[in-house]
């Protein structure tokens, strides 16, 4: 597991600069409704490109339109970007992590295939489960976006493109396109629902003309990575918005009869400490991957832990400076098993054998054959391999199914230890 780890650099990204400009990366962006009438009858709610609000037949109505504004950002602004950046409080690198290999193998598989689903961490506190987590910042690679876009629309996937972007394409219009570090995106405990999804002023846009859509977390966490601390402390209605999300890959926002949707495909990384309750089966469920963290028990790693933190508390650039090689390493080597992810092949028999364990373990639905399936790819690309071995299925399928089995209260064996005898049992 050591050879795998090596590293990236740079820092995470900048916090909002001006509150006058809620989008700022090379532009700032904001969604601007704009209301004008027009003849005719109604012809009900139009959801993605624009939107329409349903009046009686034969008179005037109002059409209320999305609308996007995209302004360049100034060199003073530009200045102040970067003063942000290097005012952030620094993270902590990610190969400094001493230990907890189980954590930090599914957070690296995950970044190399979004589509695995996300992991949860649970585990003991003061354990490093959400140090690690915002460590994997540096590691992110980049992206393809449309420039000016706040919902990070691929170019090359309509899945992924916001309403307004597919139109433009349609009418033939030629789009900027940069490339941008993908998001990791905190989700805090205490957050509204109207900061999670986005939110409009129906009453401003109805009697000004014009109104801003304001996107939320969910829309700057598109194509990103979307962290919950202490998940199983979420609200219940946050936790449904996140399973609908999850679930469609989209966000719609309906307020006061009008709706917008935007896409919302996003990993979901949740850490929480299972003293301070259970997560919902149905959120459960919707994590690619499980990592459990346990508290480390030999005295000389605990020592090694202290003293690293103590050298990072001190002096965290020269701290920093000191794993640059190593974050550069596995950066690369993660961006290479990106670029190698689509060659790696499967034989049809591990698949059966795959589907197999699942049966015989009584796992519900096909979640767990597919991020088996993923995971062991994306492990094989990380080794550098175009070909899944049976060594590469043992080590990621006890974190890919044991968070799927049905709970026995009477069973005192870990679900992980169930998942990897039924392992050797199939596969001989």
């Amino acid at each position: 597991m050591a050879s795998l780890l090596g590293t990236s650099s740079s820092s995470a990204a900048a916090a909002a600069i001006l509150a006058s400009t809620p989008f700022t990366s090379r532009s700032s962006k904001s969604v601007a409704l704009s209301l004008f009438p027009s003849s005719g009858h109604s012809q009900g709610r139009k959801f993605y490109g624009g939107i329409r609000l349903p009046v009686k037949k034969g008179r005037s109505q109002f059409h209320v339109a999305i609308s996007n504004v995209a302004t360049e950002i100034s060199p003073a602004q530009e200045q102040a970007q970067k003063l942000a950046e290097d005012s952030q409080r620094p993270v902590y690198p990610f190969p400094a992590i001493v230990g907890q290999d189980e954590m930090k193998l599914c957070l690296l598989l995950n970044v190399i295939d979004p589509k695995i689903g996300g992991v949860m961490i649970m585990g003991d506190r003061g354990t490093g489960k959400s140090t690690t987590v915002r460590s994997l910042v540096d590691l992110l690679p980049e992206i393809k976006v449309i420039s000016g876009d706040p919902f990070n629309s691929d170019p090359d996937d309509q899945e992924v493109m916001s309403a307004e972007v597919r139109d433009k394409l349609r009418k033939g219009e030629q789009l900027p396109v940069s490339l941008t570090k993908i998001n990791m995106v905190d989700l805090p405990l205490g957050a509204t629902e109207d900061r999670v999804c986005g939110t409009i002023d129906i009453e401003k846009a109805l009697t000004e003309g014009v109104k801003a859509f304001e996107p939320g977390l969910l829309a700057k966490a598109n194509r990103g990575i979307l962290y919950v601390d202490e998940v199983n402390l979420l609200d219940d209605h946050l936790v449904d918005v996140l399973l609908d999300s999850a679930a469609s890959g989209w966000n719609t926002v309906e307020r006061e009869g009008i709706s917008i949707s935007h896409p919302a495909r996003f990993i979901l990384i949740g850490s929480g400490n299972p003293e301070e309750g259970e997560l919902r089966p149905q959120l459960l469920d919707r994590f690619g991957m499980h990592a459990q963290v346990g508290t480390v028990r030999d005295a000389e790693l605990r020592v090694k832990i202290v003293e690293e933190r103590g050298r990072f508390d001190k002096n965290p650039k020269e701290f920093r400076d000191s794993y640059k090689g190593e974050q550069e390493k596995l950066q690369s080597q993660i961006t290479s098993a990106r670029s190698g992810l689509s060659s790696v092949t499967i034989d049809h028999d591990l698949r059966v054998k795959i589907s197999k364990v699942c049966a015989e373990l009584n796992v519900d639905g096909l979640r767990g054959d597919i991020v088996t399936n993923r995971a062991a790819r994306a492990l094989a690309a990380l080794k550098g391999r175009d070909k899944v071995t049976p060594e590469d299925i043992a080590t990621v399928i006890p974190n890919c199914l044991r968070h799927r089995l049905r709970k026995d209260p009477l069973e005192s064996i870990d679900s992980g230890l169930l998942v990897v005898e039924k392992f050797y049992e199939v596969f001989g």
